[in-house]
Parts: structure tokens; C-alpha cells; sequence
């Protein structure tokens, strides 16, 4: 059966023939550039289909194929790999929503490769043996694939476990103008909502969050993380700034947890490069998290010309730089998310606004 996937599952591929094609991965700065004084040449990409895995080792100027039982099964120059990716970079480039890639599907079955992405509960999209030749060392590392080529990716994912609960304290609402104010209607209904309550006088003080999961993990990150957000999200919704660099701006201003600020000290920008280091490496919000690190080696970025750069965990400071630089928080649905309008629970009214990450 033909495979379908969009751009940006068709890029977990592309980035597999393209390392494999070019042998190395550059490393990147963050505003997206390439480093051309650093690299990391390749040794292998691991790879498990249908339960089984594979071994693809670059030996020279080809790609070896080994079995789960260590045997060779099929030997192919890795021009080959570069082909193949080309062809499919320009596939990708010319189609749009969900599409098929015969000629690619072909090749991928010489190759023993059938599926198209790593399980969504999975931050590892690939595996890869390096030489890292700051260390000597060749560890084995996996890492997370986001393409430039569709649609901005989603870091934080949207969902009931990621909203934040306010209190709103200062006035007191009927149920006629509750109703009222969540029967606003228009494009930025949310905002023109949280405008309606503090025409009233409301103001929103953070209550916790919906998911304890999430809150937990957060605090395992920083003990003042769920407030620092929820500090982020008010800005966010009221519409003051979008990204990540200019929301911690505002935050730090606020100062929400009561920091010494006298010697300059950056708490904030500190803290959300953490945090946002962390979901990429390993924290999801509805999952329990133990600090233990899945996409250990960090991301790989397919940038719009195809260049693939690498924003290697151990060059922590630009890996997080990058990050900081290029995420904005996002406005999913509120009605499958449940979030935005005014309710009562025991005489309290309580407003939720939600966290969504994603890539500029």
C-alpha cells in the first residue's frame, strides 16, 4: 500500500537519505546559520522497522546495511543517498497537505524502511552514532527532527493537561454577565474577553494548573515554573507580545516571583531556555517525567533550502539560544482544549487559558 504523509513526516526521511548522503551534520547558530568549523561526522544511523533493527554504517564512500544479527545484507554508495534526497527534497517542495512519493517508497523498500516517523509519544525521530571529535568519544545519541519545509512545529502541544487556572478576584460577576462575556464572539475572542473582566474591575490571579502532572513537572524543572508561565500566558492572551524572547522580557519587568533583581541577574531567561531545553529533550506535559533525557543528542532542523543543521545537547549554549529565538506561544482551539470562558465552582469564578508552543 502506498505510504502518505505530510511535509513534515516526509522530512524524517528526507533527513535519514541526507545524512546518510552527506556523511556529516554542521552544527547551526541561533538565528539558523551554519557553523562551517563545526561538524560531527556520521558513523551509523540505527533504525528499528517492524520490530526489527537495523544498522546503516557509512564505510568509506558507501552505506553497509547490517542486520539485527549483525550480518551485511546489501552494500550502496551513499551518492546514492544524496540522489535519493535530492528527489525527495523537491517532492516535498511541490506538494502540499498530505501526499505519496512512489519513486521514494521504492527506494525506501531497498532499504528496508517502511515507516515514515517516530511514535508521537517518542521525542527520539532518529539515532545516530557520531564522532564527536571535541571528546573523541562516539556516542550513540538520538534526536528530534523539526522541518522548516510545512507548517511550524509544535514544541509544548496543546492540550487539557496544559491549562493554566486563574482566579478572578476584584469584583463579583452575575451569571447575566458571565454569560455575556463568554458569548463574545470575535476574532480575538479571548482577549476581548479577559478586556471585558477587567472593564469590570476583575482581575486574574494564577491558581494552579489543570493537570498535576504537568504542574509537578514543571516544578521538577523550577519550584517558580508554573508561575513564571502563567506570568508569560496573561501577556501572551491580552496580546502585549508573542515570542518567547519578548514575553520573558515582560516577565522579567513583572518580576512575578519577587527576585533580587540589583546585580542583573537574568532568572528568567534562564529558567525558560531550561524549560524549553527540557521539552525537547524529554519533558511532555501529560506524561510523568523523571528528568531522564530521550533525545539526548538534541535537534535537527530541515531549513527551507534543505540544509539539515544540528543543535547539538553539548553545545548547550546554542542550542538554547536557538530555542529562545525562535519560539512564539500559540492559540490552539478553546473548545477542544476547554479553556477561555468564565466559570463558577463553589462561589469562585475561575478562567483557564492554555499553553501552546510552537516554532516561528
Amino acid at each position: 500500500m502506498p505510504i502518505f504523509g505530510n511535509k513534515g513526516e516526509w522530512s524524517e526521511i528526507y533527513v535519514l537519505f541526507k545524512l546518510l548522503g552527506d556523511t556529516k551534520v554542521f552544527t547551526g547558530d541561533e538565528n539558523l546559520n551554519k557553523i562551517e568549523s563545526i561538524f560531527y561526522p556520521i558513523l551509523k544511523i540505527l533504525r528499528e522497522e517492524r520490530g526489527k533493527s537495523y544498522e546503516y554504517d557509512i564505510e568509506n564512500r558507501d552505506v553497509v546495511f547490517i542486520t539485527e544479527d549483525g550480518k551485511e545484507f546489501m552494500r550502496m554508495p551513499v551518492a546514492e543517498f544524496r540522489r535519493q534526497a535530492d528527489r525527495l527534497f523537491r517532492q516535498i517542495k511541490a506538494h502540499k497537505g498530505v501526499f505519496s512519493v512512489p519513486d521514494t517508497e521504492a527506494f525506501m523498500d531497498t532499504v528496508r524502511c517502511r515507516k515514515l516517523k517516530a511514535p508521537s509519544a517518542d521525542k527520539t525521530d532518529i539515532k545516530i552514532i557520531i564522532h564527536d571529535p571535541g571528546t573523541g568519544m562516539c556516542p550513540k545519541l538520538g534526536f528530534s527532527i523539526k522541518s522548516k519545509l510545512g507548517c511550524p512545529s509544535t514544541l509544548i502541544n496543546a492540550s487539557s493537561a496544559t491549562n493554566f487556572t486563574y482566579e478572578i478576584a476584584g469584583a463579583d460577576f452575575s451569571d447575566e454577565r458571565i454569560a455575556e462575556i463568554n458569548g463574545i464572539n470575535t476574532r480575538n475572542k479571548i482577549r476581548d474577553r479577559l478586556k471585558a473582566i477587567e472593564a469590570c474591575g476583575g482581575l486574574l490571579n494564577f491558581a494552579g494548573l489543570k493537570s498535576p502532572t504537568f504542574n509537578n513537572n514543571l516544578i521538577m524543572i523550577d519550584s517558580r515554573m508554573p508561575e513564571i508561565l502563567s506570568c508569560m500566558l496573561l501577556h501572551y492572551y491580552k496580546g502585549n507580545a508573542k515570542t518567547l524572547t519578548d514575553l520573558t522580557t515582560l516577565t522579567t519587568i513583572d518580576n512575578p516571583v519577587q527576585y533580587d533583581m540589583s546585580c542583573g541577574n537574568v532568572y528568567y531567561e534562564y529558567k525558560i531556555k531550561r524549560l524549553m531545553a527540557d521539552a525537547v529533550l524529554g519533558m511532555m506535559p501529560a506524561s510523568v517525567w523523571d528528568g531522564v533525557y530521550q533525545a539526548n543528542g538534541g535537534y535537527l532542523v530541515v531549513k527551507e533550502d534543505g540544509e539539515v543543521l544540528c543543535y547539538h545537547f553539548y553545545d548547550r549554549n546554542i542550542f538554547e539560544a536557538y530555542l529562545f529565538r525562535n519560539l512564539t506561544l500559540d492559540t490552539p482551539s478553546s473548545t477542544r482544549h476547554g479553556f477561555g470562558k468564565i466559570t463558577k465552582v463553589n462561589g469562585r469564578c475561575l478562567f483557564d487559558l492554555n499553553l501552546q508552543v510552537r516554532f516561528i
